[in-house]
């Protein structure tokens, strides 16, 4: 056999350390691989017992680690005490008494109108966002790219309000001529669908329940020289009236839906009923007066309730469909602002946020946030910090 030893073709040096090099990038990649495992493990149990791991994930995925406050994610618009503000997806909808338009994240302008509102008002539903003006004869629903419609009221038929529900469907309710109101219905590509005039009671507010099926129409009489909100269903493939039922010892502030059930938000309680109109539970504030709710949590509702009429001294509440107290928090400092949605509460103290789960334990909070005025919670448990100019992302 030929002596290769010293064969420049056929010369095998190096290849004593190539198995080792191999061997190395192996174990490396082994440890890389069981760390992964383990991190992914610790999120997993997280999202397995609260869900929240689920949304740091997605938080990750959109925004990268960053730091707590994103500067990527900053919207610019004009300082206006009228100004109202929602979000949608990870666009900002802004609403001023003369301008309404929708903000990409970064802060450039998707679309925009000129508007004359004397009282803007914002709600959202069916990521969309329905702007009006209360008392008056504007009204635009829109997405996160834009304008999905408009609607103009004549001047003696002004809206009172407007709500959306999960489906995007539209219940405007408004002032009609020789009535006490009425209701129109319009489906989620803003073609009209069902129309009512209401006779004998005011109507002030309503909505249509999320399966498209039932529009719930709040109203308002008298009994004993007391004033009653009464609750008339109706059935969109029918006129007359499917079933009704009292809101007792209260003026209903808004209604919405949870889990399948109208959800009706009163000064003195919150009310729970079917769409068939059963009421099945009650929750009753005890005596506190309603400083501040929200209806968008996922189950839940968030109740700022004041032991005084004025003052900061008081507690938040969430409550479950079930008319059951989840959590109760007593607070002795001055809240501007709380926001819900998905499994969160944004509380916005004078100089700190505090993200609260359901069960209104600390998830995240920031400190030094005296600039901002208001909040709005995200679904993914990220919030927006509201200032007079500008509005910046909280990422936990």
């Amino acid at each position: 056999m030929a002596d290769t030893t010293n064969d420049i073709w056929n010369d095998n040096d190096g290849e004593e350390d190539e198995a080792p090099r191999k061997g190395g990038r192996l174990r490396r990649f082994g440890i890389f691989f069981l760390v992964l495992v383990a991190v992914l493990g610790v999120v997993i149990v997280a999202a397995y017992r609260d869900g929240t791991g689920f949304d740091a994930l997605r938080r990750l995925f959109s925004y990268g680690s960053g730091e707590e406050s994103t500067s990527e994610a900053q919207y610019d618009y004009d300082a206006s005490d009228s100004n109202r503000f929602a979000v949608l997806g990870d666009s900002l909808v802004v609403l001023s008494d003369t301008k309404l338009q929708v903000l990409a994240r970064g802060g450039e302008e998707i679309w925009s109108t000129s508007v004359r509102m004397s009282a803007p008002a914002l709600e959202t539903g069916g990521g969309r966002a329905v702007a009006y003006d209360v008392g008056g004869t504007e009204l635009y629903v829109v997405d996160e790219s834009g304008e999905v419609g408009s609607l103009t009221a004549p001047e003696n038929a002004p809206y009172f309000s407007a709500r959306l529900n999960e489906d995007g469907w539209l219940a405007v309710t408004a002032g009609l001529e020789n009535y006490k109101g009425g209701v129109t219905v319009y489906n989620s590509q803003m073609d009209e669908v069902f129309l009512f005039r209401a006779s004998d009671r005011f109507v002030i507010d309503a909505y249509v329940t999320d399966d498209n099926s039932t529009l719930a129409a709040v109203t308002l009489g008298q009994e004993n020289s007391v004033f009653v909100s009464n609750i008339v269903l109706y059935e969109l493939d029918r006129e007359d009236p499917a079933a009704d039922y009292d809101v007792t010892d209260g003026l209903v502030a808004a209604v919405g839906e949870q889990d399948g059930q109208l959800v009706t938000v009163s000064d003195t309680c919150l009310t729970y009923a079917s769409p068939a109109g059963e009421v099945r539970a009650t929750y009753s504030y005890a005596g506190s007066y309603l400083r501040e709710y929200d209806l968008h949590g996922d189950g839940f509702t968030a109740l700022l309730l004041n032991r005084y009429k004025s003052g900061g001294v008081g507690r938040l509440v969430t409550v479950d469909t079930d008319g059951q107290e989840i959590a109760s928090l007593d607070v002795n400092e001055e809240i501007l602002s709380i926001s819900a949605a998905g499994r969160y509460l944004a509380v916005l103290y004078m100089d700190s946020v505090v993200i609260y789960t359901e069960e209104l334990e600390v998830y995240a909070q920031l400190e030094g946030t005296d600039y901002a005025r208001s909040v709005l919670m995200r679904q993914d448990g990220s919030a927006l910090l509201l200032a007079a100019e500008s509005a910046h992302l909280f990422l936990p």
